[in-house]
């Protein structure tokens, strides 16, 4: 068997060692297979054999473009003398914290609890039943400094196994007990959700007071995109125009997504958004990229084009699905995790450095832009311009200081120093000539990045990041009109039907893969999907429902919410949980609490509950998002900028959603017409319905209300409803947009 990034390995015969992980699908656990430890994936014959030796569990979890990761198999599991060790002493379980995130979170929180950080690789000791008792993150292979060695570990562990076993199982299960009272989230009979005006401004002082403002983000170093934060700023200037905080907000947004859209953690070559910029300017990157980054970024980005009018954020929201169709994309229509930051160099060597397959020495860039530029002064050649706009310098652009293992050395991270008004005045040329150039350049520097050795690309599909990305598909080729965005996003939604959805049992399944021949496999038996993968897919279809007006995908996102409430409701306290609670092997329930590089699962929930209601009529689903709302009321109260996302969905209950009815043949020019005026601006509080002539259709069958709306005078009509008022019917996109903008024009109709 090949490795699974893409044959770099040498082939199976060579390999010294092979254990069971070479069975395995995630790429993960591939690139495991051939250590020399005795290595078992997650499940019931690893607890078994724990149980019958009586031997203590090593637990280690991590991801296949982690980069520390790649760190601790070098230096550790690669390491004979600790392969001996471990599978000797301990019964090894190698996990993808992707594939099961259940697991990956109750053990990240006992190791978050009693080391005060955490973080992947994940090491963590566990009883034979699955108990945790020590736990950390990285450990190298010997002693380093004051940071002990994993032999140094495994030995203390051995020992106290043997003499102390008692002190050490107490323990655990101390800690334990004390996450489970600690982590749990749950409403007071009868509590309302917090007043959702002052917890958004609480929300947006606590964001205000983290924002740097030379070069935006929340932050000094290392900086993330976090697209939640984003996202809840324009939700809060939309409903705070008029104020200066409001105002603010939305100045915070935009600047963040345009010093990101400038910085180096935008691959100004190939299109996409690495994973966080090492520094306070976005401008060196860790250079691995992550579906779920591409999808959030593209939503926030077009979004950020309706606020604006900017067509930078637009052509950004674009470039990031160019990316993800062009390198993420699976024949089958599912999109792959990610992609590697560390790839060998162009010049060769045993060695993979991180971000070689994106930067550049000023010689290559001179020898690859050589042509002398007509009309610009100082008798500048193509790489003149483009090394002054991407600052890129002879020595490299990377400072010591953010290439710590000296990887960068010498090498160039583009970003954007100057606007194209400026460069082309540096130059004595015009604008249009500047555009055209740089353009010119990127495409040669693209097809030089084609002939490098690629990093390894995660060949996994997740249902959740899936869903994500069907969103992002779906809203920006509602926004821009594009067909071709709009048939990748059915494409996908096709895909979660047929591969990830198990008709006969009515679940979700976690993941597929690619197999060796470039279809899609599953593994037996497949993971069921969690809360993050009902509720994500659920968004993706209500957003391709608005993009489309396609019927099947409302209909199906009903049948899934209906699966999620069975499988992970909490009846007792409100809220959903993470994973299904009947699985005994997960130790702790837990709702996740936190809007992250992810959003919560729960915050998305809230909104999808509301949406949903307003296409149904099923009246138990505002209430469960209330009720899921004041579960959270604790952190919604004193952090909200923990959960930035659920404070959206506060909002949403709050302000009610605008009921956008077009009534039309759904394919007609006028249709089109009042559909592009409502895409052309930012309602983060509406669901967009239609109906057409089928008088027994499912939106009319579910709200009698839509009986009495029709076409006006034989053209499509619009009505605008919110908390049971109607405005009177338009027919006019500009009407339209005005109605929606401020709402004047709305009087009594029912």
């Amino acid at each position: 068997m090949s490795m699974a990034s893409g044959g770099e390995g040498p082939s199976a015969t060579t390999h010294r060692h092979t254990n069971r992980l070479a069975e395995e699908r995630s790429p993960y656990l591939l690139q495991h297979a051939h250590n020399p430890v005795d290595w078992y994936p997650w499940g019931q014959e690893a607890f078994d054999k724990a149980k019958s030796e009586d031997k203590p569990i090593f637990l280690s979890v991590g991801y296949s473009t982690c980069h520390w990761c790649h760190v601790m198999e070098r230096e550790s599991f690669e390491d004979e003398e600790i392969g001996k060790i471990l599978s000797e002493n301990f019964v090894c379980i190698k996990l993808d914290r992707e594939e099961r995130p259940d697991v990956d979170k109750v053990y990240m929180t006992f190791v978050q609890a009693t080391s005060g950080g955490g973080g992947w690789p994940m090491s963590v000791w566990l009883t034979p039943d699955l108990r945790p008792f020590i736990g950390g993150t990285y450990f190298p292979s010997r002693d380093r400094g004051r940071r002990p060695g994993l032999k140094t570990v495994l030995m203390r562990i051995i020992e106290q196994w043997q003499n102390d076993r008692p002190t050490l199982e107490s323990s655990g299960e101390r800690i334990l007990e004390a996450l489970k009272k600690r982590t749990s989230v749950a409403a007071n009979p009868g509590e309302s959700p917090p007043f959702a005006p002052d917890v958004a401004q609480r929300c947006f002082q606590q964001l205000a007071y983290s924002y740097e403002e030379e070069y935006g983000g929340f932050r000094d170093a290392p900086k993330f995109p976090s697209p939640v934060n984003l996202m809840f700023l324009m939700s809060y200037w939309n409903v705070n125009r008029s104020t200066s905080e409001g105002v603010e907000a939305l100045q915070m947004a935009l600047h963040t997504l345009r010093m990101m859209a400038l910085g180096g953690i935008h691959d100004h070559v190939a299109q996409g958004f690495h994973r966080y910029s090492t520094d306070s300017s976005w401008h060196v990157p860790h250079f691995e990229k992550m579906l779920f980054d591409q999808a959030q970024l593209a939503i926030a980005y077009i979004a950020a084009s309706q606020v604006s009018g900017e067509q930078l954020f637009a052509d950004v929201a674009k470039d990031i699905l160019l990316y993800v169709s062009r390198d993420l994309s699976d024949k089958s229509g599912g999109f792959y995790s990610a992609e590697d930051a560390d790839s060998v160099p162009p010049s060769g060597g045993p060695e993979k450095r991180e971000g070689a397959f994106c930067v550049w020495t000023a010689s290559e860039v001179r020898e690859l832009l050589g042509d002398v530029v007509e009309g610009a002064s100082r008798t500048a050649t193509q790489a003149d311009i483009f090394m002054h706009h991407y600052g890129v310098k002879e020595q490299g652009n990377v400072a010591p200081e953010q290439d710590p293992h000296g990887e960068l050395q010498g090498q160039n991270v583009l970003i954007v120093r100057y606007s194209s008004e400026l460069t082309a005045a540096h130059f004595g040329i015009s604008v249009e000539k500047v555009t055209e150039l740089l353009a010119s350049a990127r495409a040669k520097m693209a097809e030089v990045r084609k002939s490098r050795p690629r990093p390894h690309l995660d060949t996994k599909m997740l249902a959740s990041w899936n869903g994500l990305m069907l969103s992002a598909y779906a809203c920006v080729g509602a926004v821009l009109g594009d067909k071709v965005l709009l048939e990748r996003a059915v494409q996908a939604a096709n895909f979660l039907k047929e591969h990830l959805w198990n008709a006969e049992q009515h679940i979700i399944l976690r993941s597929v893969y690619r197999g060796d021949e470039m279809d899609v496999e599953q593994i037996s038996p497949p993971i069921p999907g969690f809360l993050d993968d009902y509720a994500f897919i659920i968004c993706g279809l209500l957003d391709l429902y608005e993009a489309t007006l396609q019927m099947e995908w409302l209909k199906w996102a009903e049948e899934l919410q209906l699966r999620q409430d069975n499988m992970f409701w909490d009846d007792e306290g409100g809220g959903y949980f993470c994973s299904d609670p009947s699985d005994t092997t997960v130790l702790l329930q837990l709702k996740e609490d936190q809007d992250g590089a992810e959003p919560s699962a729960n915050s998305v929930s809230a909104s999808n509950l509301l949406r949903l209601y307003h296409y149904t009529g099923r009246q138990e689903w505002p209430k469960k998002s209330q009720r899921l709302l004041a579960a959270f009321s604790d952190r919604l109260t004193r952090v909200p900028i923990a959960l930035p996302e659920m404070v959206r969905a506060l909002m949403a209950q709050h302000y009610t959603l605008k009921q956008i009815v077009i009534c039309g043949e759904r394919d007609s020019p006028d249709t089109a017409a009042l559909l592009a005026a409502v895409y052309s601006l930012f309602l983060p509080h509406k669901v967009l319905m239609h109906i057409d002539n089928d008088a027994d259709g499912f939106l009319r069958q579910r709200l009698p209300v839509l009986s009495s709306m029709s076409q006006q005078g034989g053209v499509a009509t619009a009505y605008v409803c919110q908390d049971c008022t109607c405005s009177l019917p338009v027919t006019e996109p500009e009407e339209l947009r005005r109605l929606l903008l401020d709402g004047t024009t709305v009087v009594q109709a029912e």
